[in-house]
């Protein structure tokens, strides 16, 4: 009976890498059947890894301080109170499964993004933008979604403050994922909502293929044409001559990067949005994620990224990404929710412990390996 337990517990941790693991096989297949090899573009990924490793090293310092200061009631915490800590929640199981879930996550990203730069190279002269677009249009009554979304939110403030926003995604994906491994107070919450980002990942590269799409702005270029300029629309000049370089010379140049369907911004900010309520977090967590979702969402409309549909795939695909993140770490997050409310209320009616005094962890910190 113990190696089945054993295997169970090991289901979480092992998640997140053996999504990466068979990505990365995907992708060195696809990659060589158009002669090209698997590569990390300007070591994009490799970098991204080093730096939210170190970001997340740091939140384990700050996670450490913050529990021993309430520990001890004292700030600065002793130092046998950090120490005691450290050893009871920060076991080296613990912190290989925080580090497999980090390098599983960026290894997914990286094995995304060679198989989304080989879609025009397989599926050549295929686009579906004109039904998108047509379906879109059907949805608004026949009015171009993005055009009714510019007399709202056209003028240079508003489009100022969506830019900062849909770029400022680079840092909330990496900074919930750290936040999710290390402060949640059961690890099993965090690789269960990590694993459903890298799975978005994967989802996102198969939609890709499904229906190949550049977006409205590179469609219809004119109907975007009277914005103000912004970070993003830089952007979306750089990614369009990165897309040409490589049309034209696919070994010797920067990967493209450009397909709508569908939006991963919205699936995987849908993800994060979804899983507070899963795992039932605070209210406070869930307004600001349903205000960053609704900006993202505005956003990737209103600068011509993505179409509506794109945006209404992608929260399917990121309610998807949660349901086959159960399934491949066998964490039911319903299970953790319901510990996580008694354990909140104890942890209130608990009374202070002088500093010094030996505090028993619960059995989720003390848990030895990497199931805590």
């Amino acid at each position: 009976m113990r190696a089945p337990a054993a295997l169970a517990r090991l289901r979480g941790p092992l998640a997140g890498p053996l999504v990466a693991a068979l990505t990365v096989i995907a992708a060195t297949i696809a990659t060589r059947h158009v002669g090209l090899p698997l590569r990390d573009p300007d070591h994009v990924a490799a970098l991204y890894f080093v730096l939210v490793g170190c970001g997340v090293a740091g939140m384990v310092a700050l996670d450490v301080l913050l529990r021993a200061r309430a520990r001890s009631q004292r700030f600065p915490p002793p130092r046998a109170a950090l120490q005691e800590v450290r050893r009871e929640r920060w076991t080296p199981g613990r912190g290989l499964a925080v580090a497999a879930a980090v390098a599983g996550f960026y290894l997914t990203y990286m094995a995304y993004r060679n198989l989304k730069s080989i879609v025009p190279l397989l599926r050549p002269g295929d686009s579906f933008d004109r039904q998108l677009a047509a379906l879109d249009r059907d949805l608004f009554a026949g009015s171009d979604p993005a055009v009714l979304m510019h007399a709202l939110t056209g003028s240079w403030l508003p489009t100022q403050i969506l830019s900062t926003a849909y770029v400022a995604f680079i840092v909330f994906l990496p900074l919930t994922i750290g936040v999710a491994l290390v402060f949640a107070r059961s690890l099993r919450a965090g690789l269960f909502y990590t694993t459903a980002q890298s799975i978005n990942w994967v989802l996102g590269a198969g939609s890709y293929f499904l229906l190949p799409s550049l977006g409205p702005i590179y469609t219809f270029p004119a109907t975007f044409a009277g914005l103000p300029a912004s970070e993003v629309t830089r952007l979306q000049g750089v990614l369009l001559d990165q897309r040409l370089d490589f049309l034209r010379d696919p070994g010797g140049s920067t990967p493209q990067s450009i397909a709508a369907f569908a939006s991963l911004h919205i699936s995987m900010s849908f993800t994060a949005l979804l899983a507070a309520y899963l795992l039932g977090l605070g209210p406070r967590l869930k307004a600001a994620l349903w205000a960053w979702f609704a900006v993202t969402a505005t956003a990737t409309v209103h600068f011509g990224w993505h179409y509506v549909l794109d945006d209404i795939a992608g929260v399917a695909m990121g309610a998807a990404a949660l349901g086959l993140a159960r399934v491949l770490t066998g964490i039911d997050p319903r299970a953790l929710r319901t510990a996580r409310a008694p354990a909140v209320q104890g942890a209130r009616d608990r009374p202070a412990v002088p500093a010094g005094a030996h505090v028993a962890a619960s059995a989720q910190d003390r848990a030895p390996g990497v199931a805590g």
